[in-house]
């Protein structure tokens, strides 16, 4: 019978935050598979705990991915960790669970630290509807090119961002969604340094060029404004006109209707609706 594959979220800087059953579950697993072996002993160190681990990163998915597979089917069971965070999300864990949905292995995920929620709790930007874009591409023109097909994204948008690379995204950012942008830049989640900054893309881009950004940052920016509906149009209602009609309705009654719900003046829609006829 297959093992199981758990999804262990780390603390994502305060070691406090980790839950009974996170530590239950890496004390009971057969082995744990680590983003980076030399941060999780540090962790299990802190635990009391001594374990088998391997490597499973985004540079050896593929080996590292069917190594632990192998494991599962022959019953062992494993420990999924990143370096900080929630596994799978934003993470190559998401293809070890693909690997293992196809292969009848089941996958049980912990509730834990996840720096996207984190941030989006505390913002202050609205949170009813939100997209988690990641981290951006390096490369400047796909950076420009995804930030483009955000632009009227009317969710709340979450980025991560490294310390070297947060003066150029702002400055693409602010260019994108426009200076007034409100965005809340949250720096150091959980850790003695936190801090969380409401600011505008505009106001974050000057700043970050005269300071040196330190420390990893989850960037929450505001969506934009609800488009305008169009308001509808003569055509609109002729054509609502001719439903009403097909269904029954008499000339006059199908027009008085119309001009009712769309705001149209009856008169004008009638003459219209006559020399269509």
């Amino acid at each position: 019978m297959p093992g199981r594959l758990y999804l262990v979220p780390t603390p994502i800087g305060n070691l406090g935050d980790i839950s009974q059953r996170m530590a239950r579950t890496l004390a009971q697993a057969d082995f744990i598979a680590a983003e980076d072996t030399r941060v999780t002993v540090k962790l299990l160190n802190h635990l009391g705990l001594k374990k088998s681990m391997v490597a499973y990163h985004r540079h050896n998915t593929q080996a590292g991915g069917r190594a632990v597979l192998e494991r599962l089917l022959a019953g062992e069971s494993c420990a999924l960790v990143t370096d900080a965070g929630t596994p799978a999300v934003s993470d190559p864990g998401e293809e070890l669970v693909a690997l293992c949905a196809q292969n009848g292995v089941t996958v049980e995920c912990i509730p834990g630290p996840c720096a996207l929620v984190t941030a989006l709790a505390v913002s202050g930007q609205p949170t009813g509807r939100f997209t988690f874009e990641g981290f951006l591409a390096m490369n400047k023109k796909n950076r420009r090119a995804h930030l483009e097909s955000l632009k009227g994204e009317e969710r709340t948008m979450i980025f991560y961002e490294a310390p070297h690379k947060l003066s150029a995204t702002l400055e693409d950012l602010a260019r994108t969604f426009g200076p007034e942008r409100p965005v809340t830049l949250c720096r150091e989640l959980t850790k003695l340094h936190e801090e969380i900054r409401r600011t505008t893309l505009g106001e974050a881009a000057e700043r970050c060029r005269a300071e040196t950004p330190k420390g990893e940052f989850v960037l929450v920016v505001r969506g934009a404004p609800p488009r305008a509906e169009a308001p509808p149009s003569m055509e609109d209602a002729l054509e609502q006109v001719e439903r009403l009609q097909s269904g029954g309705a008499s000339l006059k009654d199908a027009v008085r209707q119309t001009a009712k719900e769309l705001g149209l003046p009856r008169s004008e829609l009638y003459g219209r609706a006559v020399r269509r006829a």
